[in-house]
């Protein structure tokens, strides 16, 4: 089976390369991807797979039914939006879309897919049970598109017994994957904070109610909050990315502050107590001062656990396609995905596929406008994917 799939991986890798560039050039942003979910139906059409449109509006739904008699289901999953970020590359298959780029590799994913199912169909006679591929729309904005394809019941109908994802990594080298069983990516919540004060003339501070400082004290509050009430054994992370005041200038105090910021962790007791503490402690700070303060947190995505089980059955096969030199294991990342909701419905495995190339100068992280892949590593995915469902199937 091994050389099979390696064989057709290898056969259709350019068509995948061919795919991964139009959706490349073509980025649309979450909750926006109606030509991307167009190609995606278009593209199973010509190879005469199954599937269903309209998934939270714009994802797309492929069932490949093996030809051997199995009740087993498994998932395959590949999220399809882009992010707002102008591309600074200048190669032949750059965003023509300006201002909106595939940065974090959501191209590689589903033309990844794409391939696997392509492959999967081509050999449906050797194995039995059925493969269910989830193009999924907006990853990247909450509430994220899984929640609502959760919801819409795409993990029934048939229900999958597992769920497996992957995603590009260019630390990790063409032709690597990485994984980590357990615990492996943090919940994402959103901190929204308005101090309100009343302004004045900079040199007269005694008379004004100072937003600026009161928001200050309250940044610094809540990192101590973090480290000194949090378990020191659950990671956690709390930051503040923007701060803009409401007025003010060199000498003049504003009336208002506002701050941004984003609140991670990997335990739902402590996320739920943290949300109070967090509320607590600025609203005592902002009170003591004399100053109003509006806060919000908006929950965002649970925390991503891969089932030790199925990553151990998942890591196993890895080795047996690639070499055991080939998988690595890789440590906690306080990113977050919203995979993260299928893997608390039932047992799933968020892996890492390898996309750098230092000898072609490939190398930017993700989320950033020169982020490219070494295209080699669309015929590691689609072969490796393929290989992982039916070993699940199969074994």
């Amino acid at each position: 089976m091994i050389d099979s799939i390696k064989k057709l991986s290898k056969k259709y890798h350019r068509e995948i390369v061919k795919m991964r560039r139009h959706l490349h050039m073509n980025p649309e942003l979450s909750w926006e991807e109606k030509h991307t979910g167009k190609f995606i139906s278009n593209s199973l059409k010509s190879m005469g797979i199954e599937h269903t449109t309209g998934w939270c509006n714009h994802g797309v739904v492929a069932i490949i039914k093996g030809e051997k008699k199995s009740n087993k289901v498994i998932a395959l999953r590949a999220d399809m939006d882009a992010l707002p970020i102008l591309e600074k590359n200048k190669k032949p298959y750059a965003s023509k879309n300006k201002g909106v780029m595939h940065a974090c590799g959501h191209d590689v994913h589903t033309a990844s897919l794409l391939g696997t199912a392509r492959i999967l169909h081509e050999l449906r006679k050797n194995y039995g049970g059925t493969i269910k591929c989830i193009f999924q729309p907006a990853e990247e904005r909450m509430p994220g598109g899984a929640s609502i394809l959760i919801k819409e019941g795409v993990l029934k109908n048939p229900k999958p017994t597992s769920i497996i994802g992957q995603h590009v990594h260019p630390p990790l080298r063409v032709g690597e994957i990485g994984m980590k069983p357990g615990n492996y990516m943090a919940s994402a919540d959103e901190l929204y904070i308005k101090v309100i004060g009343q302004g004045g003339h900079g040199a007269l501070p005694h008379d004004c109610i100072d937003p600026v400082v009161i928001s200050s004290e309250i940044i610094i509050a809540l990192q101590t909050l973090i480290s000194r009430h949090s378990n020191p054994i659950i990671p956690s992370v709390l930051s503040i990315g923007k701060i803009n005041s409401v007025g003010g200038a060199t000498n003049v105090i504003p009336n208002a502050v506002t701050m941004d910021g984003t609140f991670r962790t990997m335990n739902e007791k402590w996320r739920k107590e943290a949300h109070r503490l967090i509320s607590q402690k600025v609203k005592q700070i902002a009170k003591a001062s004399g100053a109003k303060v509006e806060i919000n947190i908006v929950k965002g995505y649970p925390f991503l656990v891969n089932d030790e089980k199925l990553t151990a059955k998942v890591k196993s096969a890895a080795i047996q396609y690639m070499g055991k030199s080939q998988v690595v294991d890789l440590p906690i990342r306080m990113t977050a995905e919203d995979f993260a909701y299928y893997s608390q419905e039932m047992p799933g495995c968020f892996y890492r596929l390898g996309t750098g190339n230092l000898s072609k100068g490939i190398t930017s992280p993700v989320h950033t406008d020169t982020f490219d892949i070494d295209e080699d590593a669309l015929q590691v995915s689609t072969g490796l994917m393929s290989y992982l469902a039916l070993d699940q199937l199969i074994n």
